[in-house]
Formats: structure tokens, sequence, C-alpha cells
């Protein structure tokens, strides 16, 4: 019997499927220049992608006034995490020096995205990172881009000391003043803002209770966003409102890192008085640098066994840590939203007096007084809670909940707070 073998596999469907191709483009500085040419370069791929009929047009990833040796470019993050999700099979870019000058950075972040199947592609140097002799052009080409970061690093550092040494700031990027000419230009509403700020901090108001009335008068801080205690403290130690410049308080550590450290005498440092017109007068500004002086010893002085609380109390109603605060009638624990925004935004929270608190920790732990060692060696978190309750998370795994009582007002006083209470009184009569 004659066999007869017939083939019989099918036949594939074409299922070619374009390569989905997406370009990185970067400008270093904010000048409008720059950023038209950023524009341009956006504009330039996105034809240059979509005319390839081989190509699919997966997007341009674009970071404006960033730097090639940060990491963090938010744009370049973006782009590795849709690599990594799988939607990239290549990347256009114009050079090395666009993509990245960190020459680890460039060949670590090249050889990732080689081990998830995507290509690089350096149009200027014509390098594309599949190719055989790809990552050792690469990584020639890349150590001169990092040479030139640094080159370029030094010309700018140079230009700014000197800068320093003629009594110039090299920017000024602050809530009253703008640049103009080169020299601190008055923005008068923003400038009343800062009066106000300084009259407030020394008329006794501390720069929680200072961050509370601006936000809820609605005031915008330089970015149009909420105050917050460390930018009040920023401008009240700012020289630049009493019309002086204290110049290179801070460098960079290098050009790669860009960390930013205190001058504490590594750099000369220039001040210059009567540089542009001050916003606070000499006096009101030293006023207020001496009651920071004195604000900072009190709290220092006062921290002793109560910094054991500090992160370790935490409102049951909007999830933030309690605070420390010094007020009139005595030293309490308070939810720091209710602190800096108002009650409206943690309506539920109460402020603890300290020792009540402390009261509390060692009745939770049976013990005759406070102890600060045994807090910490037995309790990993208290949760504020309505009603006064108070919540005690301990270290073995079980909880035990403790109410405590609020003092009365009349305890609370002091013999000051006594005293004008009844000159009041008789002034009343």
């Amino acid at each position: 019997m004659n066999k007869h073998i017939f083939d019989i596999t099918p036949t594939p469907k074409e299922s070619i499927r374009k390569r989905r191709v997406a370009a990185y483009a970067r400008v270093s500085c904010g000048k409008d220049a720059m950023l038209h040419s950023l524009a341009a370069q956006i504009d330039y791929y996105r034809d240059f992608i979509r005319n390839d009929p081989d190509w699919e047009f997966a997007g341009v990833y674009a970071d404006e006034a960033t730097t090639g040796t940060k990491e963090d470019r938010e744009q370049f993050q973006r782009l590795l995490a849709d690599c990594r999700a799988g939607a990239i099979d290549m990347v256009v870019t114009k050079s090395i020096s666009r993509f990245a000058r960190n020459t680890v950075t460039l060949l670590e972040t090249v050889r990732e995205l080689k081990a998830l199947g995507v290509e690089v592609w350096f149009e200027e140097q014509n390098i594309y990172t599949f190719s055989a002799d790809g990552e050792m052009a690469l990584t020639l080409l890349a150590s001169f881009a990092q040479a030139e970061s640094l080159s370029c690093s030094d010309n700018c550092k140079w230009r700014i000391r000197k800068g320093f040494e003629a009594g110039r700031a090299s920017s000024c990027t602050m809530l009253g003043y703008r640049p103009v000419d080169g020299v601190f230009t008055l923005v008068p509403e923003e400038a009343e803002t800062v009066r106000r700020i300084f009259g407030l901090y020394l008329s006794g108001l501390g720069t929680q209770k200072i961050c509370k009335i601006l936000n809820e008068d609605g005031v915008p801080t330089r970015l149009g966003r909420e105050w917050h205690p460390s930018a009040i403290r920023t401008i009240l130690e700012n020289e630049k409102y009493a019309g002086d410049l204290l110049l290179q308080k801070t460098f960079r550590l290098d050009h790669l890192s860009k960390k930013q450290i205190d001058n504490t005498g590594q750099l000369p440092q220039f001040y210059v008085e009567d540089d542009h017109e001050a916003i606070i007068s000499r006096e009101d500004f030293s006023a207020a640098q001496a009651e920071l002086a004195r604000r900072r010893s009190v709290h220092t002085g006062e921290r002793g066994t109560s910094s054991v609380f500090t992160g370790l109390i935490r409102c049951s109603g909007c999830g933030k840590n309690y605070r420390r605060k010094t007020t009139a009638s005595g030293v309490v624990w308070c939810c720091s939203t209710y602190n800096t925004r108002g009650k409206r935004y943690c309506p539920t929270s109460k402020a603890i007096p300290e020792g009540t608190l402390k009261a509390a920790c060692a009745q939770a732990l049976g013990l005759h007084s406070f102890e600060k060692e045994a807090i910490s060696a037995a309790i990993t978190a208290i949760d504020a809670c309505p009603e006064n309750f108070l919540r005690f998370h301990f270290r073995d795994g079980h909880t035990e909940e403790y109410r405590w009582q609020d003092r009365s007002r009349r305890e609370s006083w002091t013999t000051e707070m006594r005293e004008t209470a009844r000159q009041r009184a008789l002034a009343g009569r």
C-alpha cells in the first residue's frame, strides 16, 4: 500500500506588530528660548515617529528645567515606568547628554531597558543599544558627557561666586520681591503679608497659629499653596526682608547629587547692607531673631522627658500625630491638623495636658509615677480618641483604654491669668 503524505500546516496570518516607539526630550533651564526648544523637540519627534510606517507612536516624554544628572526627573521616571510595564519597545532621544550626563545612571538605565527588551536610539551619535558595539561606544561618549557636565558646573559656580564677591545674589524666589534688572523689587500685596507675619509673631503668636490665621483668611503663599510653620520660620529668619543680603548661605556638594548643604565655613560668605528696599525695619527684624532664639531655648529646655511622646500619639479622627505645644495655661499635646488648620478640619480632637498624659501612661503601666524608659519599652502607639479616651497599644499586641478628665479652667489658670481676670472685672464695674 502506497502512503500519501500531505502537508496541511495552516498558513500563518500576517500578525506583524508595529514597533511602539517613544521619544524623550529635555531642556536644562526654564528660559523662554530653551522652553521653545523643548516644544520644537516634542513636535519634531511626534512627526518623526508617526511618519515611519513600521512604528507606532507611544508618546513624547519631556522634562522642563531639569538637568541630566538628576535621576528624579518626573517625565524620565514616567518613561521608565511605562517601559517596565511593557508599553514601549523603543526609545528615541536626541543625544546622550539629553538622556543622562551621569555615566553610571546612563549605563544602568540602558542595561535595564535592554533586559526589558527596550532599545534606545541616540540620534545625534547614531548609537543603537542593541547593536554589538553599542554599549562600548555609549560608555566612551557618556564619560565625555559627564566631563562636560562637570565643566559646565564649575563655570557656573565660578560665575555665581564672582557675583557674590561683588555683592550680587544669584536668584530671587521669595515672597515680597521679584527680580527686575537684577534688583530686588517690592511686590506690594506680598510685602503686606510679610509685614503681617512679623507683626503676628512679635505680638506673641507661634508659627502654627500664624499659619492657621493666614489659611483661614485665604492668604496664599508665593506658590499659591497653604501655609506651614516651616515657611513662616523661613520668612522670619530671612535677612533680605530687612534690606540686606547674606550671600552663599549654602552650596552644592557636587554636580551629580546636587545635594545642598549649609555653609559653615567651607566657603567665604558675604554680607551686604542696604542692598534693596526693606519690608521690615532693622529693629523689628532684630526683635524677631531675638524672639526666635528665646523660644528655641525655651522649647529645648522643656523637652526632657516629654520627647518620648513625639511620634507616639496619633489622632483617631484624622490620623495625624499629636504635637507638643506651650500655652498660657501650660504644656499640652494637640492634633497637628487641628493646631495648624483649625477645628473644622478635625472637629473631634482635643488637647491633652502633658501632666494628664503622663498620669495616664503611669496608670496604664501600673506605675506609681511616670517613667520615660518604661513608656519606650512597653508602648508602641497611643490613639487619642473622642470623649477623652486614650487607647494604648503595647508591644505584646494587646490594647488598653483610659479615660482622662478635663482639668477645670480655674485649675489651669496661672497667677498672671487670675490677676488679669480680676483687673478686667474691676474695670467693668
